[in-house]
């Protein structure tokens, strides 16, 4: 167990400062769970702010209070005022933790769209590469000994440093993690020495928590700056397809080592060539001066940026590139990512998108694959970015022949309320509207025709509707296999009972007469 004196000297703060040299058992910024060895940190978050039970954590009489203010002229005990309780807290969860992190290769990854499926593609080239590692995505933790289900993108500064402690105990050598905009602007990534940093696009999504896209864009950045702090030894692996991050790449030259990826000419690791099918595809490789044929069993070019993403950063952190190449090509679909989820003469994908770039990029994505309808199933959340709901109803239509606008977690607001927003934006398209997404997938699947594709986008991964505070059991990828199955049974009955009016009308029909000119004598 750590000493109070060697888990505060990495703050400026506490220098000078006489302590007892007591044992720290928790860092905590739950008010309710501390006690005499605990230090406590008052942090501000969204809804609370830590500082307002700061009389009830005194009389627990911690090893120490962490503050954004002074304490009681009257108080005895150790208190220490900092400028950012965010910040302190993840660097100290990370000291107490023993600074896991520190004898793993940690792989940060960032964005607004195309996270996840990268930090799973990374996780899949590493462990074929025989490197255990870790995970951390919005949909699942493999901590070293399994998987369990995800409750945040980024868990909370203690958490994070928990499990990546048992990463560590488990033998991991590499970890490999999404790193929200929320996370790293409320400091949970703070303590973490990363060795590569991935930057994949940014677009219009957290305004209601961000404000502007300037904030918003800072927040991505953190990741980055603090690889330059933690020495600049660091490798940041930008798309610079994507503007800004051609401008984030010219702002960290120099400062960090940096890889790009994309389609354009300049990049480093460059893609073209593309071939395309229902199933994947294959494109060129251009990389450390040699071309290579690469294969990926995932549709759609964004799938494309996330495979270049993955390669340069596992090549970064030693893993030969043709060895990643070979591995590529076997990588299982991310789930609720373009995964397809059934059909024979008519394909359903059910993808994650739920910002108007991700939906629009979604749609031109199977628009490629030639269908001969798109139909498109999608809402959007309540109680967040209003703003971008005509947006998404407007890049909907542009890429679909059809639009069944439907709830998608609508919270506390009316679901009739957000697919009004919602069809604010939709011109020049044929579109339904159905509250209850069970019904609206339903209704998709009855209306297909053969060479249609179907995307119900918004939902992915998740397993739940939540309304009104309470979340239902709902997956998108089961609700569209049980529809396609009524539809099987439904065309296979038909098909049976043409069959058997056809054979009830040829015991009916009189024999035909003897005709033809071979037939007479």
């Amino acid at each position: 167990m750590i000493s109070l004196s060697s888990l505060l000297e990495i703050l400026p703060e506490a220098k000078g400062l006489r302590m007892e040299d007591v044992p720290v058992g928790s860092i905590t910024n739950h008010s309710g769970r501390v006690d005499e060895g605990s230090v406590f940190v008052a942090v501000r978050g969204t809804t609370v702010d830590g500082h307002d039970y700061l009389d009830e954590v005194i009389k627990t009489k911690p090893a120490a209070i962490i503050a954004q203010r002074k304490g009681p002229a009257d108080y005895q005990g150790l208190w220490i005022q900092v400028p950012d309780t965010r910040k302190v807290l993840g660097r100290l969860a990370a000291r107490h933790a023993g600074d896991p992190g520190v004898s793993m290769k940690m792989i940060g990854v960032t964005g607004t769209n195309g996270k996840t499926t990268v930090t799973y593609f990374i996780h899949s080239l590493l462990e074929r590469a025989m490197v255990k590692t870790g995970m951390l995505s919005t949909v699942k933790i493999q901590d070293g000994g399994g998987f369990r289900d995800a409750t945040h993108t980024t868990p909370g500064a203690i958490e994070l440093q928990e499990t990546l402690g048992l990463m560590k105990t488990n033998k991991c050598r590499a970890v490999v993690m999404e790193t929200s905009s929320h996370g790293l602007e409320q400091g949970r990534c703070e303590g973490i020495a990363f060795s590569v940093g991935v930057f994949m696009n940014l677009t219009q999504d957290h305004l209601d928590y961000h404000g502007t896209m300037a904030s918003y864009y800072d927040a991505k950045k953190i990741l980055f700056e603090g690889m330059v702090a933690d020495g600049g030894d660091g490798v940041a692996v930008i798309n610079v397809d994507d503007p800004v991050g051609e401008k984030l790449a010219a702002e960290f030259k120099g400062r960090l080592k940096v890889i790009t990826f994309g389609f354009g000419a300049n990049a480093d690791f460059r893609a073209s060539e593309v071939i395309l099918n229902t199933r994947g595809q294959q494109f060129a490789l251009a990389a450390k001066g040699k071309s290579y044929l690469v294969r990926i069993p995932v549709v759609g070019r964004f799938n494309i940026m996330n495979g270049l993403a993955a390669l340069a950063a596992v090549s970064a952190v030693g893993i030969h590139l043709r060895d990643g190449i070979k591995l590529l090509a076997e990588v299982a679909q991310t789930p609720g990512r373009m995964e397809f989820v059934g059909g024979d003469r008519v394909s359903v994908y059910v993808d994650y998108a739920h910002t108007p770039d991700a939906l629009e990029k979604a749609c031109a994505t199977l628009r490629e694959l030639n269908p001969s309808r798109l139909i498109t199933v999608f809402g959007c959340g309540g109680d967040r970015d209003r703003s971008k709901r005509p947006i998404m109803g407007a890049a909907a239509a542009k890429g679909s022949d059809i639009c069944i606008v439907t709830s998608d977690n609508p919270r506390s607001e009316d679901p009739d309320a957000i697919m009004d927003e919602i069809k604010a934006g939709m011109q020049g398209v044929r579109f339904e509207t159905v509250k209850n997404r069970r019904e609206a997938i339903q209704l998709a699947i009855e209306i297909s025709l053969p060479q249609d594709i179907i995307l119900i986008a918004g939902k992915g991964h998740e397993t739940y509707q939540e309304i009104h505070g309470y979340r239902q059991k709902f997956d998108d990828r089961d609700e569209a296999r049980e529809a396609l199955e009524v539809k099987r049974k439904k065309m296979e009955a038909e098909f049976l009972l043409r069959e058997e009016e056809r054979e009830r009308k040829a015991r009916n029909r009189p024999p035909d007469e003897e005709e033809g000119e071979f037939s007479r004598e």
